[in-house]
């Protein structure tokens, strides 16, 4: 079982930035996992905003684009989002899983954008 830990949010003001981060721990991590960031804003569903595909290639919301930045570090096993000229709609609980959102689900990390 695979274990995802999000850490790194927290209340910013706009236009300022932060850098979210997942832990994988536990057996049968693959390697590359987990590659994605979700984000779920208040009263929504939950939307892939950035991934990294095979190749290094990043995949971002058009929404996120030019602001956000994916990373990973494979040795730690974790990911990492770069968000920059946070906006108020980039509030919400930030996840990370693979593609499919197959692994289980960690607990999120809140991130608050303050106008």
């Amino acid at each position: 079982q695979v274990q995802l830990e999000e850490s790194g949010g927290g209340t910013v003001q706009a236009g300022g930035s932060l850098r979210l981060s997942c832990a994988a721990s536990g057996r049968n991590i693959v390697d590359g996992y987990p590659n994605t960031w979700y984000r779920q804003a208040p009263g929504k569903q939950r939307e892939s905003v950035a991934a990294l595909l095979i190749g290094g290639n990043a995949m971002y919301a058009g929404s996120v684009k030019g602001r956000f930045t994916i990373s990973r570090d494979n040795a730690e096993n974790t990911l990492y989002l770069q968000m920059n000229a946070l906006r108020v709609e980039d509030t919400g609980v930030y996840y990370c899983n693979s593609r499919s959102g197959n692994f289980a689900w960690g607990k999120g990390t809140l991130v608050t954008v303050s106008s």
